[in-house]
C-alpha cells in the first residue's frame, strides 16, 4: 500500500535534485509599502533547510527524492 504525504509540507516544500528542501520565505503577501526595500529584497529569494529540519520534511514527503 502507498504510503500518504502530509499535504501540508507538500504545498510549502520543494525537494532539490541533490536532496536539499527548498522553502519559500513568508511575509511577502501584503502590507508591502510599509517594508523596507532591503526587507523585501531579503525576502525575494528562497531558502534551504538546515539538516536537522530537512528530516523532518522527509519523513513527510515519502516519495521525495532524498
Amino acid at each position: 500500500m502507498k504510503i500518504k504525504s502530509r499535504k501540508a509540507s507538500a504545498k510549502r516544500f520543494r525537494i532539490s535534485a541533490t536532496g536539499k528542501v527548498k522553502f519559500k520565505r513568508a511575509g511577502t503577501r501584503h502590507l508591502m509599502g510599509s517594508k523596507t526595500s532591503s526587507y523585501n529584497l531579503a525576502k525575494r529569494g528562497g531558502g534551504y533547510l538546515i539538516d536537522g529540519d530537512a528530516q523532518h520534511v522527509y519523513e513527510c514527503l515519502p516519495y521525495g527524492t532524498k
